[in-house]
């Protein structure tokens, strides 16, 4: 009997198709939510666009669907009474039509069928709205903390965030495919950047190395010896023009000679000391 049930409903009973906007918020959403969940291996079932039969009711498919504790392999239908569970929570994406279908008639509906959870995204105006079930077995509205609303079935926040429907885990934005491709894209193109700074740094670092080395073995030449001191000055200087300043005020102390011939390497190709 269960086999015999049809895994779709004849266009007549469907609402008129609502274009990118609705695909693509509840698509999005529940390529977020089976990545999360699968990511931590638990046992929760998302699905889109799933007919659904509960006992005595007429079928529906919600635009997104949610339930607990039960194996997450493919279905063409979910059948309560085979299933041995309903769902647990059910989000509508709004964006035309007649809104008393999400927010009144399906408000019902979910109630009386013992739903715990049910959101509404109203993808026209940016809103967000959502019930649970109270001790009394029927719906009572969410209330917004910082503008997010606590789903006790997912474990998780939502919010309208950037035109989106956005998942938060604590402080954490859980990202679609495409944002988790572009921020990797991001990442490696700030690496490849980060390596050739690096590159550009050590070469150069090795050409000031030279230049210096060649002020050294010039002041060696010239003044017989090079004191420690300034040794140390002229080696611990990683500006090629703090470099030349010193190289400038040392020779305040030596022959003019010196100090043009020291100019002239920092200018040139090292010398050789000889």
């Amino acid at each position: 009997m269960v086999e015999s049930l049809p895994a779709f409903i004849p266009a007549e009973e469907l609402a008129p198709p609502e274009g990118d906007l609705h695909f693509d918020a509840k698509s999005g959403a529940r390529e977020v939510l089976r990545s999360f969940f699968g990511r931590l291996g638990r046992r929760i079932y998302v699905a889109c666009e799933l007919i659904v039969y509960y006992p005595g009711e007429p079928r529906f498919a919600p635009d997104l669907l949610a339930v607990r504790d039960v194996d997450p392999h493919e279905r063409m239908k979910w059948v309560v009474s085979a299933e041995g569970k309903g769902l647990d929570l059910v989000l509508e994406v709004h964006v035309a039509g007649d809104w008393r279908k999400d927010l009144e008639r399906n408000v019902a509906l979910y109630s009386r069928l013992g739903i715990p959870e049910y959101f509404v995204y109203d993808r026209g105006r940016l809103r967000l709205h959502g019930w649970r079930l109270g001790p009394a077995g029927s719906y009572e509205p969410i209330p917004a903390q910082a503008g997010r609303l606590g789903s006790q079935v997912l474990g998780l926040e939502l919010v309208v965030e950037d035109e989106r429907l956005r998942f938060y885990e604590g402080t954490a934005a859980l990202l679609e495919p495409g944002e988790l491709v572009a921020r990797m894209e991001r990442m490696v193109g700030q690496l490849e950047s980060s390596a050739d700074a690096r590159v550009a740094e050590a070469r150069q670092e090795g050409e000031l190395r030279g230049r210096q080395g060649a002020c050294l073995a010039l002041l060696g030449a010239r003044l017989g010896e090079v004191p420690a001191p300034v040794r140390a000055r002229v080696q611990a200087l990683t500006d090629p023009a703090r470099l030349e300043r010193l190289l400038v005020d040392l020779g305040l102390a030596a022959d003019a000679a010196a100090v043009q011939a020291i100019l002239g390497a920092l200018a040139e190709p090292p010398l050789d000391p000889g």
